[in-house]
């Protein structure tokens, strides 16, 4: 139950409730009674489940399928054997699935909506799951209503309900007066808000009455903004790779089996060998690397502040060749100062007043007036970093003077349009016999309604460009004391009523005040990111609200190159799209733009094939973000609608972080690759030992318990160990490649065939030398074996990177390198000279001649693989 004025302002302080809100202790013990602001949804997958998926796997299958023969056969301990393979490759998969699960279940905590509490007397943004029953919210333009909740004060507060009623057209919403309880949703002017709907106009404060289940939303049963599983382009090629693979390999193993059973009259040997083969050759590995790959990818994204919403942002973001950036808050701090005040009089002249020369003198008399209106034209209480500025400059100088107002009462507000970018507010003294109006916005839009002459508008041009010029954004400040206007407005001697208002603020006879110059920061990261980019052939394209002269000024600073003229937004809405294409290629700074600019912007750069990455923190930004290739919104600044549209979200506003995402994006994809491509080169050999044997009736070389034993060492390699591969040392001096590019190119498929037949050709030949030289079976294929599990871990240690040699890999910090290179020497050891497990493999002693020999092998691998290094670019 609450009880609160309808005409309070919301931002004002004027309630202690408002001011204070819950405190910390309360907030975590409410949380803990009534547990997550939270509606059901899509758990992680449990370990049973996980198991069963793996248990479904081809090679899992195949597994179970030799032991049982094994065991028809009689051979008890070969079939316990291949037990024992299935589970300790049933591990690496748990390891490597739980892995996975656990980047998604990381992701989407982080991509639950975000909601400003006021606890404590401050506000803070959470995530909206820690949102509690009491807790007061802040609701402005664009955000998604966190819970249910009342209205404890507003102005022009609108909400689009369409989710609950699905009524089209936004509500408005109205101040609770006295004690209310929560009602059901549909009608305009009531104080309350719903879970999930979305603030369309603007801004107010709410106290939570329910939660989570306890919602409207909750009760119809829907699960909201979720981390959803979803094909990404590439998990699509992969499959389609697979299914086509997946006919050629099934037709191989039923030939291996008739093949053998006809020639040699043993069906179940013959079955064994297809089921080999089949272990050799079936492509299982390569969508469940991709779908680790890019599960980890985005967590590991996430790790440095950028939130991947859409798992295909993580293909895309390394393939980014234009960088459209917003200026403030992006490039810069967003942590405005004001640097200097311009008074103007009424003999057109202004009187510059620079901060940062007087910063202990106190506050010229010339000044005060300018600075009591920039604080009436903003939120007593601010939010944005402007209004702040404005706020700390008042409480600095003005304390203890008559021109702070804490007691005057907010009657009307008149907000932005794109129409005019001004705004002003309409304030009734504590003894309601003093009303004034305060208007603060662009200075050309100020000096349209203060309705300058030509000259003056000269005047006031040649002022803002020497501001701007020095980095300074420039806002104008107006007021009306309307106990002067005319008698249309306000009735003398009458308590004014908001009804008998203007309509529009160009109704009011403002008197231009003066300017402001804020200064904002640019942020130390950036111009060293900048170079990155150009560095890695990255097009960064700067827009930004404020004027030509100002964006040149922050272009210098962070080393921005422009080489053709700045477009401002006038003369985009002059040009036809035909003329904005061919100007394009040559604008990287966009001045004077608003938000709805951007979408001509990013159509105009994909025209030219560019893969457009777009900063957007607005409403109106959401299209913009939504046709880029790449949307990234604010996480800090930015509105629940642009979160929603975009692919990524940044979470702590750094240009810095976008240009890392686009480095991580690329290692992603280049050890992507290098996995990809070492799985085709090792099951070349695997396959042809498999099947050279049976078309030349020569004995066996490997048999299942092998081919699992390899599993043991492929399956970690490709999943864990390439996918930590650090990024190469030339990722971000190369041009992006080109997304339409397949995964396996010529290149990269042909290095792979080479690399593969350079180890078959070597297991082969010592294969058939061992044969030659009159050596059994179990000395040829354990000779065999080994050179081909030495081989394997030396192609391991060259995919890890394309241009560094094998043995400056030894130096990389990649503990799962070690682990995998070191586990496959041990258990090498234990299945070579620990006889019992010898001879369950068919192995014969391994003498150090037999040793030598096979590291020889391993060695012109090797050196096969750096040969081919040194011939190959990446591409």
């Amino acid at each position: 139950m609450i009880t609160h004025s309808s005409d309070a302002n919301p931002i004002s302080g004027s309630s202690p409730q408002v001011e204070v809100g819950l405190s910390s202790a309360t907030a975590i013990a409410q949380l803990e009674q009534d547990g997550p602001n939270e509606l059901p949804s899509v758990q992680s997958r449990s370990l049973f489940a996980i198991a069963w998926g793996i248990i479904q796997d081809p090679i899992f299958l195949l597994l179970l399928g030799g032991g049982i023969i094994y065991w028809v056969l009689g051979d008890l301990q070969e079939a316990l054997i291949l037990l024992g393979f299935v589970f300790f490759l049933m591990g690496i998969s748990l390891y490597q699935e739980g892995k996975t699960e656990h980047a998604i279940a990381a992701l989407r905590d982080l991509s639950s909506p975000r909601a400003l509490v006021i606890r404590d007397g401050q506000r803070q943004r959470i995530a909206g799951r820690d949102v509690v029953r009491g807790d007061l919210c802040v609701l402005t333009e664009g955000d998604r209503v966190p819970a249910d909740a009342i209205v404890l004060s507003c102005t022009n507060l609108s909400t689009d309900e369409s989710l609950l009623t699905g009524e089209s057209l936004p509500v408005r919403k109205v101040a609770a007066v006295g004690k209310v309880e929560m009602a059901r949703p549909g009608g305009d002017e009531l104080p309350f808000v719903y879970s999930a709907t979305l603030v369309v106009q603007g801004q107010g404060i709410i106290q939570v009455q329910a939660i989570g289940v306890q919602t409207e939303m909750g009760k119809i049963g829907n699960a909201l903004q979720n981390v959803n599983a979803e094909s990404t382009p590439l998990q699509r090629e992969m499959n389609r790779l697979v299914s086509r693979l997946l006919g050629i390999a099934l037709s191989l193993c039923v030939a291996i089996v008739v093949i053998y059973g006809f020639t040699r009259g043993n069906w179940l040997q013959g079955i064994l060998a297809g089921i080999t083969l089949a272990m050799a050759i079936l492509p299982n590995e390569f969508p469940v690397v991709v779908t680790i790959f890019l599960a980890l990818g985005a967590w590991r994204i996430s790790q440095n502040h950028v939130l991947a919403r859409r798992v295909a942002a993580v293909e895309t973001v390394g393939a980014v060749t234009v960088l459209c950036v917003d200026k403030t808050g992006t490039l810069t701090l967003n942590q405005m100062a004001v640097q200097q005040l311009r008074a103007y009089d009424q003999l057109v002249s202004f009187a510059p007043y620079d901060l940062g020369l007087h910063a202990e003198a106190p506050l010229p008399e010339a000044v005060h007036e300018l600075v009591e209106f920039c604080i009436l034209a903003s939120q007593r209480d601010p939010f944005d970093p402007m209004e702040k500025a404005f706020k700390q400059l008042g409480d600095r100088y003005l304390a203890q003077t008559e021109h702070l107002h804490h007691d005057w009462k907010l009657l009307r507000a008149y907000p932005l349009s794109p129409d005019l970018l001004a705004m002003s507010h309409v304030w009734q003294s504590a003894d309601a016999k003093q009303y004034e109006i305060a208007a603060k916005g662009a200075p050309e839009a100020i000096a349209d309604l203060c309705h300058f002459t030509p000259d003056q508008q000269q005047h006031l041009v040649v002022q803002v460009s020497a501001m701007a010029a020095q980095g300074l954004r420039v806002l104008g400040v107006a007021k009306v004391a309307l106990l002067d206007a005319p008698p249309a407005f306000l009735p003398p001697h009458s308590s004014i009523d908001p009804r008998h208002l203007p309509d529009k603020q160009h109704d009011f006879p403002f008197q231009f005040l003066g300017l402001v110059g804020l200064s904002d920061p640019v942020r130390p990261t950036v111009a060293a990111a900048i170079q990155e980019c150009y560095t890695a052939g990255i097009r960064v394209v700067m827009i930004t609200g404020d004027y030509p002269v100002t964006a040149q000024a922050i272009a210098r600073q962070i080393g921005l190159t422009q080489s053709g003229d700045i477009l401002t937004g006038a003369e985009l809405d002059r040009m036809s799209d035909a003329e904005l294409d061919q100007q394009i290629q040559n604008t990287n700074i966009f001045a004077r733009a608003v938000p709805e600019q951007k979408l001509r912007i990013v159509n105009a750069l994909k025209n030219k094939g560019e893969v457009v990455a777009m900063t957007g923190d607005g409403v109106n930004d959401a299209p913009a973000l939504k046709a880029a290739q790449i949307g990234i919104a604010m996480g800090q600044r930015g509105t629940d609608v642009a979160r929603e549209s975009a692919a990524l979200v940044l979470l702590d506003d750094d240009f810095s972080s976008i240009v890392q995402a686009v480095k991580l994006g690329r290692r992603i994809f280049d050890n992507l690759r290098k996995a990809m491509a070492y799985l085709l080169a090792i099951h070349i050999p695997i396959a042809g030992m498999s099947l050279i044997p049976v078309l030349f009736k020569l004995p066996l070389v490997l048999l299942p318990i092998h081919v699992a034993f390899l599993h043991l060492i492929i399956d970690p390699a490709c999943s864990i160990v390439l996918e930590a591969e650090p990024a190469e040392a030339t990722v971000m001096q190369r041009p992006p490649r080109n997304p339409k590019e397949p995964l396996f190119g010529r290149k990269t498929v042909g290095l792979a065939l080479l690399q593969g037949l350079g180890i078959l050709a070597i297991v082969l030949t010592i294969f058939i030398i061992a044969l030659d030289r009159g050596q059994g079976e179990l000395d040829a294929r354990t000779l065999t074996f080994t050179t081909l599990i030495l081989v394997n871990l030396g192609l391991i240690l060259s995919e890890g990177s394309t241009s560094r040699l094998s043995l400056k890999i030894l130096r990389s910090p990649n503990p799962a390198l070690w682990w995998v290179l070191g586990g496959g020497l041990f258990f090498l050891a234990i299945v070579l000279y620990v006889p019992i497990v010898r001879t369950l493999f068919s192995f014969s002693f391994l003498h150090p001649i037999d040793l030598a020999i096979c590291l020889f092998g391993g060695a012109i691998g090797l050196l096969w693989f750096e040969l081919l290094k040194v011939f190959h670019q990446p591409q």
